[in-house]
């Protein structure tokens, strides 16, 4: 613990506590209180007094307690060993934890975050020598982290100058020196271990339009409503709607490299089913358990409400690490409107001015600040990388009209809202075909027409189209019963019912079913729309739809997300060759 007392403890007020005599203190400064050294942030100055936030539970804390200074920000220590680990809100690696207090986390304790023991295997850049001048983000040398992940050290974004020491080959421990940087400031020594501030963005050359999709295999996402890489996007839903197991089915199935699960004040059962589940989940592209490429942040309901609030800014941080380093990570915060609350809360007990609902008024910039750290990014070190965030809100009662849903949408691009009717449905993910949105649509549009050509765009707007028309026939329907309508119009129907039934409901359980290449998506997307353009036709000519639904190769396309493996597309070139002989024969009959 540092010994340079900066102030004393005035009162105290749940997790917020207010100074006295605080002298040669800074705003956001990270403090340790009392003779148990609470981690604590200090979040508001004035004249002498001020406002700490501490990150722990401040039962025992008295009035004229020591406050310690650090002189430093809220910081995470990052290098190799993030990968795999299991952390809180305040990086503090819950294994460890467990290993020094027991089942119980004690107040005050403090672990570091990344081990100190263990050696890494560090391999020099080639083509670095004595005297080269390094910029920011330069990488020095690589160490392979995990199966998965190569780990490539980099020159702190906040550090230049001409190298004067390199390390050799070898094996390392992370807080030994490695390399030497000759500056305007004098020679500097570099360890494997960087520290960022948690509210700062790590800088970068330059954002890139976001062009490529990030592809989940989940047909409604993809298809209907892509997210690019380097995106953001809103989960909403109420509770039991599907919002953790859409996170955990884009987790494994996404084509990132890294994963960040941010659980953020979720109840305790759901996040050790997160705990336990993650580390048997096989990732598809290895073969390897998932969590070679992910980093887990525990923080429950009943752990400290400040950490909650600093956990979504740890995890952009660590995802932002590696993004600089050229890789491509999926932010998945669960959830959003449990941080909101802790802002809430917070507020509350600072006495400031509640907006609507009683949030801060400053919620939409907190909420803006979060989700501006997404993009996709040339780095410093020269290679592309990008942090995409996928963030679930849990409106209370499901209701998309409270604030937390409704600043997130004014912020995010693509939305994603879950359905209660389709969650009690067992319809499976929940998304919502008339709630959810994706704006990426035009973005994308090019690269999917260099991959699969332009049918994607025209059928997924037709498709789009029977389905808003299809809301407006049900609404007859329930008024003057389905028989009322002519064939035409309840083939609308019909042809609706069976895109949702074959195509945008999923089984995370099947073998086949799980995850969909683009490929497979397009031609089933395709196959439902020609049924819809050759029996549109065929009703014109007078087949009845009782006969059009009895065609043998019409049954197939229901069944065609089981039966047809994501290598055997061509499988679908006989399908539709079924189906338009089978309404060829229709026709002739009633030509």
């Amino acid at each position: 613990m540092s010994s340079r007392i900066v102030g004393q403890v005035k009162r105290v007020n749940g997790p917020v506590i207010e100074a006295m005599g605080v002298s040669d203190a800074r705003m956001l400064e990270l403090v340790r209180v009392g003779e148990s050294g609470l981690i604590g942030e200090i979040i508001k100055l004035s004249g002498s007094g001020a406002t700490v936030q501490v990150y722990e539970d401040t039962t025992g804390v008295a009035p004229r307690d020591a406050i310690y200074g650090s002189g430093l920000p809220l910081s995470l220590e990052l290098g190799p060993g993030l990968i795999g680990t299991i952390y809180d809100g305040i990086q503090r690696p819950l294994e460890r934890l467990l290993e020094l207090s027991g089942r119980f986390i004690e107040r005050g304790i403090h672990a570091e975050a990344l081990d100190r023991k263990r050696l890494w295997s560090f391999l020099p850049e080639s083509g670095l020598s004595i005297g080269t001048e390094l910029e920011p983000g330069a990488i020095l040398g690589r160490v392979q982290e995990s199966s998965s992940i190569e780990h490539r050290v980099c020159v702190p974004p906040d550090m230049g100058g001409t190298l004067s020491f390199l390390a050799p080959a070898g094996d390392y421990r992370v807080d030994e020196h490695i390399a030497t940087l000759d500056g305007p400031d004098g020679a500097r020594q570099l360890t494997m271990i960087q520290r960022w501030p948690i509210r700062s963005p790590r800088p970068v050359l330059g954002r890139r339009p976001l062009t490529i999709p990030l592809i989940t295999g989940q047909r409604v996402i993809d298809t209907l409503f892509p997210l690019a890489k380097g995106g953001t996007v809103a989960i909403p839903g109420g509770f039991g709607t599907g919002k953790t197991m859409t996170q955990h089915a884009i987790a494994k199935w996404c084509d990132t490299d890294i994963i960040v699960y941010i659980g953020c004040g979720e109840r305790g059962n759901e996040m050790t089913d997160v705990l336990n589940e993650f580390p048997k989940l096989i990732d598809p592209r290895s073969g390897k358990s998932l969590m070679e490429r992910t980093i887990l942040i525990a923080n429950t309901s009943n752990m400290p409400v400040s950490a909650r609030e600093a956990s979504v800014y740890t995890g952009v941080t660590l995802a932002e690490y590696y993004r600089d380093q050229g890789y491509h990570v999926a932010v998945m915060a669960d959830s959003t409107s449990r941080w909101a609350e802790a802002l809430r809360e917070l507020s509350g007990r600072m006495e400031e001015m509640p907006a609507e609902e009683g949030f801060p008024a400053y919620l939409p910039t907190r909420i803006a600040e979060f989700y501006e750290r997404a993009g996709y990014v040339d780095t410093l070190s020269g290679l592309e990388g990008s942090v995409s965030i996928i963030g679930a809100v849990s409106p209370p009662g499901g209701d998309f009209s409270e604030p937390v849903t409704q600043h997130t949408k004014r912020f995010v691009r693509c939305f994603w809202g879950l359905d209660r009717q389709l969650a009690n449905a067992r319809h499976y993910p929940a998304i919502s075909w008339l709630d959810s949105y994706s704006e990426y649509l035009e973005d994308l549009k090019p690269w999917w027409e260099e991959r699969v050509g332009g049918e994607w765009a025209q059928a997924r707007e037709e498709i789009m189209g029977l389905l808003q028309k299809e809301v407006r026939l049900l609404q007859v329907v329930k008024l003057v019963g389905p028989d009322a309508l002519p064939d035409s119009q309840r083939f609308v129907i019909e042809l609706c019912s069976l895109f949702k039934n074959a195509f945008l409901q999923q089984s995370a359980f099947d073998d086949v079913d799980r995850y969909s290449t683009i490929e497979k998506q397009l031609r089933m997307l395709l196959i439902i729309t020609l049924y819809w353009r050759r029996g549109q036709a065929a009703i014109k000519r007078g087949v009845t739809l009782v006969k059009l639904k009895r065609v043998k190769a019409v049954q197939e396309i229901v069944k065609m997300k089981f039966t047809v493996p994501n290598d055997a597309v061509e499988d679908f070139d006989r399908l539709a060759a079924r189906l338009e002989r089978g309404i060829d024969q229709l026709e002739a009959i009633y030509a």
